[in-house]
């Protein structure tokens, strides 16, 4: 049985999470790649990755190269001498870096191979209304998400789940299924799939403001599956126009009611309490919301202090 030796690589909180419980098992981590930092907010200091921020806390050995294929930064990595790679939500990697160690390089992905590969499996499968999804581990090739299966495990995905909600539960999962992939790599036990391609298959696209838009015109479960799919980020958006004033605003919860009625599509109704948009098969109750310069807030709250005309239209 050969003793690992591991470099992990990975940047958000998804990733730490798994990092956390391969150290709380015991397995050597040699190493720690993650992003360079970044200048963030508005006085642009310099943010550190969620990772940095373990690798620091825990005295891990930090690389943080901005090219990859740099040669100081191969010869670094060289000699930490690791026989293992391990990738979580990090970037594609060239091909000198992921066949480096004898053991190969495995990645885990947050979704059931082969769907959802790509930047946003865990929004892509809620926004698209599945009712379960999972995590697979796999070793790189180079392609992306494409390598040989390792081992997956499922998930049900509730209905009215959003993919915070589900990214953390998802996190929890992909850590017992990489400690598990760490077992049968170490015992020599490993049998691999090949992932089969077919014109079924879903991807995970890249998030942008056009697709994170609300398209009011959809029938209400695609609208609310949206808002659940990008909350609580990005968050699914819209515009809202009354008396000539447009503003951007952001929804992070919402409730389908559905009911007939004979409003245009996109009319804004509120009570007191509730606001509601019509959709062509009933409305969109908000039940979270937010306004340039403003807080997230429920909208009990934002009606308490705003009130809109009977014009108010979402667009």
């Amino acid at each position: 049985m050969e003793k690992l030796r591991i470099v992990f690589m990975g940047t958000p909180e998804f990733a730490v999470g798994i990092l956390d419980t391969i150290i709380k098992n015991n397995y050597e981590v040699v190493g720690v790649i993650t992003a360079a930092d970044k200048p963030a907010g508005r006085g642009q200091k310099l943010k550190y990755s969620a990772v940095k921020e373990y690798a620091l806390a825990n005295n891990l050995t930090l690389l943080q190269p901005t090219n990859l294929k740099d040669e100081d930064f191969l010869n670094e990595l060289n000699a930490l001498n690791a026989n293992l790679q391990i990738v979580v939500a990090f970037r594609m990697l060239p091909k000198v870096v992921w066949e480096m160690p004898s053991l190969g390089t495995f990645n885990l992905h947050a979704s059931l191979l082969p769907n959802y590969r790509g930047a946003a499996p865990i929004n892509w499968a809620i926004i698209n209304g599945e009712t379960k999804t999972g995590v697979t581990t796999f070793f790189i090739d180079d392609k992306i998400d494409t390598g040989a299966m390792i081992l997956n495990s499922e998930i049900a995905i509730d209905e009215n789940e959003n993919a915070g909600q589900l990214h953390d539960r998802l996190m929890n999962l992909g850590s017992t299924t990489v400690v598990d992939t760490l077992e049968l790599i170490q015992k020599g036990d490993l049998t691999t799939i090949v992932q089969k391609d077919n014109a079924d298959i879903k991807t995970a696209y890249k998030l942008n403001k056009e697709n994170c838009k609300i398209d009011w015109s959809k029938p209400a479960l695609e609208i609310n599956n949206l808002i659940r799919g990008l909350s609580p980020y990005p968050a699914a958006w819209c515009f809202f126009t009354d008396k000539s004033e447009e503003l951007t605003v952001k929804i992070y919860e919402s409730k389908i009611l559905i009911e007939e009625h004979n409003h245009p599509i996109g009319s804004v109704i509120c009570t007191k309490k509730e606001m509601k948009v019509t959709v062509k098969d009933g409305y969109i109750q908000i039940l979270q919301i937010q306004f340039p310069g403003k807080k997230k807030m429920s909208t009990a709250e934002l009606l308490n202090g705003i009130s809109f005309s009977l014009d108010t239209k979402a667009y």
